[in-house]
């Protein structure tokens, strides 16, 4: 279950023109001279500073935006969040065979598993239980058939067989963690965390950020968002949602202090002409979901509105609206594929 931004934040540039950039540029000369190591600070007055930083990280760029009294203090603060990212990354990393999670799905079970993997776990199978299903991060064998047969060249679509022998291998129920092991029921499976662990690593860079003293913060990855405190002047965070159509406006704005936000959309990553196979896969049928086009999750924490970002876009939008309207602290809004927006009871817009 991968995941792309979709938000932009006043405080940091979007994704989107980062990769403008990068493109133009080559991402070692974007990384090195857009972004340069040392942090930007504005001071505000006597008493506050604005610091903020943006580095790649988790396959996306990360922006952290801090209120602090002191700059060496944010600074510093600054320094051990991103130390943080880059330590869980390298746990999480699914494409390095030498991670934990490389080696268990290359070897199917995996002992003395961290314990920041095993959290992950555990969330990611709760929430598979919770939603019935709708959120797997088993779906990695149907995501490497897509990834496989159109990276040749080839438009023709996986053939039923192909797709049906992928999909045995799926099901969240067929992963058994007991203690510090995990293993899979069946040989050939394997997980991706990408709808999740973007969210924990975020939080986990917040809680970093807050235990050091910062408690005015933004941080955002790629599009899941974590927010805590006010920026200056005590005034709330800013979050626009991005236009799934890319026609240049905001479809809606929100207003933060401690919270999360996160997206699930289909028009960033795609593996066919037509745009019929995308990054989000529903493990019962196989496909990419097509009722929706962008999903956006309110929650207290980034893990748990990343993971239900993906699993409000697998059901229709208003089976998924109504699925989040039955959980405390969540909100919603879905811009569906012909550009209608459905949002839960609580969804508060500050701009239209």
């Amino acid at each position: 279950m991968e995941k792309e931004g979709t938000f932009q934040s006043a405080e940091g540039m979007d994704r989107r023109s980062f990769l403008k950039i990068s493109g133009l540029l080559g991402v070692g000369l974007a990384a090195t001279s857009i972004f340069p190591p040392g942090a930007e600070a504005v001071r505000f007055n006597r008493k506050m500073y604005k610091v903020s930083k943006t580095r790649l990280a988790m396959g996306t760029f990360v922006s952290m935006t801090l209120i602090h009294p002191s700059r060496d203090q944010a600074e510093e603060a600054m320094g051990r969040a991103f130390e943080e990212v880059e330590r869980l990354t390298r746990l999480m990393n699914r494409f390095d065979d030498g991670t934990a999670v490389g080696h268990l799905n290359r070897e199917g079970v995996l002992k003395d598993v961290p314990t920041e993997v095993v959290q992950v776990l555990s969330m990611a199978l709760r929430h598979h239980r919770l939603t019935d299903g709708a959120f797997d991060i088993t779906v990695k064998p149907v995501v490497d058939l897509f990834k496989n047969k159109f990276s040749s060249g080839n438009p023709a679509p996986p053939s039923e067989s192909e797709l049906a022998r992928a999909l045995s291998l799926v099901g969240a129920k067929y992963v058994e963690l007991r203690g510090r092991t995990v293993r899979f029921g069946k040989p050939g499976m394997g997980i991706t965390l990408d709808g999740i662990a973007k969210g924990y690593i975020v939080d986990r860079a917040s809680d970093v950020l807050a235990a050091h003293g910062v408690g005015n913060h933004l941080i955002n990855a790629g599009g899941d968002i974590r927010t805590m405190g006010t920026k200056r002047g005590g005034r709330p965070w800013s979050v626009a949602i991005q236009d799934p159509r890319k026609k240049g406006h905001y479809p809606d704005v929100i207003r933060m202090t401690d919270g999360a936000i996160a997206t699930s959309g289909n028009y960033e990553v795609y593996y066919d002409r037509e745009k019929m196979f995308h990054h989000i896969v529903n493990p019962r049928t196989g496909l990419s979901p097509e009722l929706s086009s962008s999903v956006s999750v309110l929650a207290r924490r980034a893990v748990d509105a990343d993971a239900l970002s993906t699993t409000v876009f697998v059901m229709n939008p208003v089976r998924g609206t109504r699925f989040i309207d039955s959980l405390p602290n969540c909100e919603c809004f879905v811009i569906d594929r012909r550009g209608n927006r459905v949002k839960s009871r609580g969804w508060k817009s500050t701009a239209v």
